[in-house]
């Protein structure tokens, strides 16, 4: 037989925690699960100040993995990805900025880092990936260092968007083995396609996505950055919790169209990040309007004003609204952002970036 990622994970939840008793798999301790050559690699997230307490874990977890059909050689190791109350910054010279959380001891600074944003939606399928992508591409025009983290790992959306589809990261030696980001239009850009072989989906259970978005937002190299725009899945679960935890980004941004059946998501989106004490930095309408290109008359087919009449009821910025357009969508597709060109369109998004420069 060969390797089934199900089994693995079906074994690991025979391993339990010594100090809570819960299965390492449903509890979020695994981090990491890798197959390649015969070699399965696994990770299990615990703080640093417990390894010697959890070393007969790791040796469990090794032998179940190494006695798995298909595996030649098993190797588990003990890694945190959060940064525990009591850790020191690994810079302690320096004052961390009041909205960042720290990374743990030998683990990449952040203090390059000015503000990290989170562009969510509690609802999918209402452009966020599109307006996430090319706002960051707007800040680059107002002269802004931006990164783009594309936190989606079962839908990534910016390979596509920025044209870097099929294109793969490389790790480089920065005192430890950090991923380089790859860079499009002005943007430092990561995202879990430049991470995987091909174009399968990616079944993996709620530990390993945590996983998966703590490597791309602590083991990359992002430098000098004014803005690190979070691209998030839609919803509001373990990833946007995880990361809630891992990072305390300054502020959200809430993505809607007009409809009625959008925002009532977005209020739900609204009252996740206010519970995890993340501020709304504002809210951006898309698919405001549809424009005849024929006859120049204005069409509101999902509504008109609802987004920004939900931004006056939630006492929120209104940071502006994106037209229904096909140049936006041809740009997508070409990888080719609407928001660097030079037209009505591309003043839409500088208006959002002007007016997201100033709330922040």
């Amino acid at each position: 037989m060969s390797y089934s990622e199900a089994t693995a994970l079906e074994a690991l939840s025979d391993i339990r925690d010594p100090r809570t008793g819960r299965d390492i798999v449903s509890a979020g301790m695994l981090g990491d699960l890798t197959f390649e050559a015969g070699v399965l690699r696994a990770l299990i997230l615990i703080d640093p100040a417990l390894a010697d307490g959890f070393e007969p874990v790791r040796r469990a977890a090794e032998n179940t993995l190494g006695a798995l059909d298909g595996v030649e050689k098993a190797t588990v190791i003990l890694t945190a990805h959060k940064a525990a109350p009591n850790l020191k910054p690994a810079k302690p010279e320096r004052k961390p900025v009041p909205h960042q959380a720290r990374r743990p001891e030998g683990y990449q600074g952040d203090s390059q880092v000015t503000q990290v944003l989170a562009v969510s939606s509690a609802k999918g399928g209402v452009g966020k990936s599109t307006i996430a992508v090319n706002l960051a591409a707007a800040l680059t025009l107002q002269g802004k260092l931006v990164g783009l983290l594309d936190a989606d790992i079962h839908g990534p959306s910016a390979p596509i968007l920025l044209g870097l589809k099929g294109q793969r990261a490389v790790t480089e030696a920065q005192g430890r083995r950090l991923i380089k980001p790859l860079e499009a239009h002005g943007l430092k850009v990561m995202s879990i396609g430049f991470l995987t072989e091909d174009d399968g989906p990616i079944i993996w259970r709620g530990p390993m996505v945590q996983g998966a978005i703590s490597k791309m937002l602590w083991d990359v190299n992002w430098g000098k950055l004014d803005y690190l725009i979070i691209d998030m899945p839609p919803g509001t679960g373990d990833p946007q919790l995880g990361l809630a935890q891992d990072i305390k980004p300054k502020g959200a941004i809430i993505v809607s169209t007009p409809q009625d059946l959008a925002l009532a998501d977005a209020r739900k989106g609204v009252r996740m990040f206010e519970k995890v004490n993340i501020p709304i930095v504002g809210l951006i309408e898309n698919m405001s309007v549809y424009i005849c290109t024929e006859c120049e008359t204005s069409h509101y087919i999902f509504g008109k004003d609802g987004a920004k009449a939900e931004a006056e009821k939630l006492g929120v910025t209104y940071l502006g609204g994106a037209p229904l357009d096909i140049a936006i969508r041809e740009s997508a597709d070409l990888g080719q952002p609407a928001a660097l060109k030079d037209d009505k369109i591309a003043e839409v998004f500088s208006q959002m970036a002007k007016e997201l420069i100033a709330q922040s």
